[in-house]
């Protein structure tokens, strides 16, 4: 699958961006041309970790941190997680790898609507444990979200099939 490289020159937020595409590029790369059971399956017990529940993971992370708390939109949580924390992670045997594609593109293309509407320095609406935080802040969060879980997904992958890459 090609990605596209995070540029090495720029403005803070064409680098910022650039290296938050990378992130999610590498996920997807990860998954990429798995079937529904493979993307099901988990790393070693006791572990739930799956790469389906890690793309529906990263949706999460992506409607909660652009969609509820910086622009402050009223939305559910994904996958039922108002009730079952881990829900995007303990119910893949059954959810639907299209869906969840789906919906982490959906969410993806939303947090770069909202993202491109504002400054670095905007505060979000809404705060995160009792503190204010900035859209800056955000980017740098979602990249190191996606790069603790890209190692996840590295590892999974090759347990999966061998496939081994950054």
């Amino acid at each position: 699958m090609e990605r596209t490289p995070p540029i090495f020159t720029g403005d803070e937020r064409a680098v910022l961006n650039s290296w938050l595409d990378w992130q999610r590029e590498t996920l997807a790369a990860k998954c990429a041309g798995l079937s529904e059971e493979r993307l099901r399956e988990r790393a070693v017990p006791p572990s739930g970790l799956s790469l389906l529940g890690l793309v529906r993971h990263m949706a999460h992370v992506e409607r909660a941190w652009f969609r509820q708390i910086i622009d402050g939109e009223d939305v559910p949580r994904l996958w039922g997680k108002d009730t079952r924390q881990d829900a995007d992670f303990d119910e893949v045997d059954t959810a639907s790898a299209e869906e969840a594609f789906a919906t982490w593109r959906a969410e993806i293309a939303r947090a770069r609507e909202i993202s491109a509407a504002l400054p670095l320095d905007a505060l979000a609406k809404r705060q995160r444990h009792g503190q204010n935080v900035s859209h800056r802040r955000t980017l740098i969060h979602l990249i190191q979200e996606y790069a603790r879980h890209n190692g996840h997904a590295d590892l999974l992958r090759e347990r999966i099939d061998g496939t081994t890459g950054e």
